[in-house]
């Protein structure tokens, strides 16, 4: 999926419309809504002349609710099916990147989210020979092949022996980017190498999944996701730390470098600039924290700042700048590119806040040097009524129907939500078998497939049904 048709950056911002108790999305500058504490009223209903696909229909086996016509098959699933080498697929199932395969067919890489003592961790990534980076760590991921109708066709592991495998991203190249998310060292926890780095993950040629190597180029901190600019190759990666509050970072290749298949694994450890974001209002002030922003439509101008440690030998690279030289994010979460920029996601705020809110969703033109507020989630007064109360954003992807998908991380239920091109939201999908979270959401090469995961006890569903433009 490296040429994903998606979301329409001008269709995006030059409306203006809300949906949803609490979501207030982007409108024009100077035709903002505005609401009571800063909350956007409902809008119109899902279904005809409402956004989306209309609202879901409960699942009788109490999975996966989802809307009329739609239906969901289970791709894999922790401790019931079985990788090709035997063992049960893994558990924790959380970003994941999906590429075009034989005949239509999908080949997912999907990312496994443990962490701690390998043998604390339920449904490990099994530590294959060749494929370990430290034998210590229980996280990964494996590939898994898919038909062209989402049927399961088979998964490997195919990187093991990580931490904390929380998102990442794809590469224009054909490749899935997979982020620990920890600043664990040896010695913690068993492990016996330093963690919190990007790990390359080839979703064809496993040949060149082996001796996995941390491209130590992108930094040693709390990753979450990455996105990459098909053009120029730049980076952005999200950090989802608190105490203080986690950074945006940007990675710039060396003049030399171009990008392609194995060419990250010829990098040295400090080759390319590496910065951390530095936003400024319209009066040239600094902002020392995205939580700040209040109002849908603010935006900020962007500069770069030099981190003097990118491996953080002695000091997290968090805390080697600090605001006025550097703006923090609640909980930095998803990255996806998109329409020439970057989609950022960053999660709930509440004293960081002068308005607490329940997630934002930025775009930055990485042309214009800007970064934009979309998307602003109001707190959510009923976590636990289904409805369209929202909250906790957190994986995100550019749909090739238009608008973006996004994987609620938040409190009481749980759901998929797309948000059109027009500026309004949607429930894609329902979790009616647990809390956890959903993610990894991400569609199939062909469009006809959306692959989502919930997060425990670790699912793959392939959604498939009358999909159309949502605009």
């Amino acid at each position: 999926m490296t040429d994903v048709q998606g979301l329409s950056r001008r269709g995006f911002l030059s409306r203006s419309a809300a949906v949803g108790a609490g979501v207030l999305l982007a409108g024009s500058v100077d035709g903002l809504l505005s609401a009571p504490n800063g909350l956007a009223q409902p809008g119109p209903p899902a279904g005809p002349g409402g956004p989306g696909y209309g609202p879901v229909v409960p699942d009788p086996a109490k999975r996966l609710s989802l809307p009329q016509g739609f239906r969901y098959t289970v791709v894999s699933e922790a401790g019931v099916t079985k990788l090709d080498s035997g063992e049960p697929s893994p558990t924790n199932s959380d970003g994941m990147g999906a590429f075009r395969g034989p005949g239509n067919s999908s080949i997912l890489v999907q990312n496994h989210e443990l962490r701690g003592a390998r043998a604390l961790a339920p449904l490990a990534v099994p530590p294959i020979a060749g494929f370990t980076y430290d034998p210590g760590a229980p996280g990964g991921t494996t590939t898994v092949r898919a038909d062209k109708d989402g049927a399961r066709q088979g998964e490997v592991v195919s990187l093991a022996g990580t931490s904390t495998n929380c998102a990442g991203g794809i590469t224009p190249w054909d490749t899935w980017l997979s982020c620990e998310e920890t600043e664990d060292r040896a010695g913690a926890n068993g492990f016996t190498k330093d963690h919190g780095y990007v790990f390359e993950v080839d979703p064809v040629d496993q040949a060149a999944n082996r001796d996995p190597q941390p491209i130590r180029a992108l930094g040693r901190f709390a990753h979450e996701a990455v996105a990459v600019d098909p053009r120029s190759s730049q980076m952005y990666l999200t950090e989802d730390a608190a105490a203080p509050n986690g950074l945006l970072y940007r990675w710039t290749p060396p003049a030399r470098f171009r990008g392609g298949k194995r060419a990250l694994r010829t990098l040295g450890p400090t080759d390319g600039a590496y910065e951390a974001m530095l936003c400024k209002d319209s009066a040239g002030n600094p902002v020392d924290d995205l939580s700040r922003a209040t109002q849908v439509g603010t935006v900020y101008g962007v500069s770069w700042t030099a981190v003097p440690d990118r491996d953080a030998r002695t000091v997290s690279t968090r805390l080697q700048l600090n605001p006025p030289q550097v703006t923090r994010g609640r909980k930095l979460e998803g990255c996806w590119w998109g329409d020439g920029g970057a989609y950022v996601v960053t999660s709930f705020a509440r004293a960081e806040s002068p308005v607490p809110h329940d997630g934002q969703v930025w775009f930055h033109d990485t042309r214009a040097q800007t970064l934009r507020l979309v998307l602003r989630f109001g707190v959510n007064p009923n976590p636990d009524q289904d409805g369209t109360n929202y909250d906790g954003p957190d994986n995100i992807t550019v749909s090739p129907w238009g608008g973006v998908i996004i994987a609620e991380d938040g409190e009481g239920v749980q759901h998929l939500v797309g948000a059109t091109e027009r500026g309004e939201t949607f429930t894609m999908a329902r979790n009616d078998r647990n809390t956890n979270e959903m993610a990894g959401p991400v569609f199939s090469a062909d469009r006809r497939i959306l692959f989502a995961n919930l997060y425990e006890p670790g699912t793959l569903y392939a959604i498939t049904g009358p999909w159309r433009p949502t605009r």
